[in-house]
């Protein structure tokens, strides 16, 4: 399972300690890789309490299973800050090393956590399975064979877990399950983002599709700007960047549905049908929603707010603490990026901290993506 996600990381978070309070910062492009991630997952000792798909310690959850979370990347930052201190105690107690997490790491684990579905909401396969009937799929699609109209088996299927491989596949099919349905006098279903996942995870779990392996594989969306254009998006949606907006946070099983439902109506309205051929689906969603899904979704005012709260002005403000001074960092942050500066940093930021008697800040999912967004707004110079 091999994913490639350009992911803007800056490295200012990541000077070595003492951090000088003047450091300059560049942002970087990194190409994640979840294959390497899952390297990563292992050799970095995570795998000593969290297990892999059933292999690994059993104290925490196991990260490699199917939909059972409800996580965002500022959430899963959050998550793995508040469990820090703990964490570095118990490495501390079994003589595990903390790990330097460079910014490449970082990446390459969200990469490989977005390829084991980490971010996907949680999803029922008992009610994916009544879905499968009620939405009329099982009158076309059989689970292991073909169906009365020659569709291909379920089983036969390569794009279950592949998210943009099945956003492309869904759009395209379109247009002959219409001609299908028109056929067999029934409507075309129309799918929530609830249904889709409910679907994918009764059908990713029956016996011939288990040990299929899946794929996320991201651009640099540098083709998604000219594609935007010659797919006719642009003849509705205006600027690529307005929709980009609109779908930021969403995951990609979201905009499946949605474009699912979508693509009926643009019939209706006598708009041509539109082709996608293999991998520009890819490029098109990564020049719009990749950076927007990493970037998050918070609000700069709230997150200024929350620097306050949480004391970060204790230290980050104060220049003989070593402490950079994070508002003045010319630099783009991201919920990889604090991973990275946490497991970099945070050790001795807990020392410097236990020494002023400062409790160590529990910061909740939503008021990391608000300090994310604070710290790449324009508000954090003022």
């Amino acid at each position: 399972m091999t994913t490639r996600i350009a992911i803007l990381l800056g490295s200012a978070l990541l000077a070595t300690a003492p951090l000088a309070s003047t450091a300059a910062a560049q942002t970087t492009a990194l190409t994640a890789d979840s294959e390497r991630g899952l390297g990563l997952f292992e050799s970095l000792s995570c795998v000593k309490c969290h297990s892999v798909n059933g292999k690994g310690g059993k104290v925490g959850p196991d990260l490699g299973r199917l939909v059972d979370r409800d996580f965002t990347p500022a959430a899963l930052a959050s998550t793995m800050w508040n469990h820090a201190p703990n964490m570095w105690e118990t490495m501390k107690e079994k003589g595990v090393k903390v790990p330097d997490l460079t910014p490449q790491a970082a990446a390459d684990l969200f990469a490989y956590f977005y390829s084991a579905r980490f971010f996907e909401k949680p999803g029922d396969a008992g009610r994916g399975k009544r879905l499968f009937t009620e939405r009329v799929c099982a009158q076309c699609h059989g689970l292991t064979s073909k169906g009365p109209e020659g569709a291909p088996a379920v089983s036969e299927w390569h794009t279950l877990n592949s998210p943009f491989t099945l956003a492309e596949a869904m759009w395209n099919h379109l247009p002959r399950m219409r001609e299908v349905a028109a056929t067999k006098k029934v409507t075309l279903p129309q799918l929530s983002a609830q249904d889709l996942v409910d679907l994918l995870v009764y059908l990713r779990n029956l016996p011939a599709l288990q040990d299929k392996q899946g794929g996320f594989q991201t651009t640099s969306g540098a083709d998604g700007a000219a594609l935007f254009q010659s797919k006719g998006c642009a003849g509705c949606h205006k600027e690529g960047s307005a929709l980009a907006s609109r779908i930021r946070g969403t995951t990609l099983t979201e905009i499946a549905s949605a474009m699912w439902n979508h693509a009926p109506k643009m019939a209706d309205a006598g708009a041509p049908a539109v082709q996608f051929q293999a991998g520009e689906m890819r490029e098109l969603l990564s020049f719009l929603w990749a950076k927007q899904f990493f970037a998050g979704t918070g609000e700069p005012a709230k997150g200024k707010k929350v620097f306050t709260a949480k004391k970060c002005v204790t230290c980050h403000d104060d220049p003989s603490s070593g402490a950079p001074k994070l508002q003045t960092l010319a630099n783009t942050f991201s919920a990889a990026g604090m991973v990275s500066a946490l497991f970099h940093h945070g050790p001795i930021m807990l020392e410097k901290m236990r020494g002023r008697k400062l409790g160590w800040p529990r910061i909740e999912s939503l008021e990391m993506a608000d300090l994310i967004a604070y710290l790449n707004s324009q508000e954090r110079s003022k």
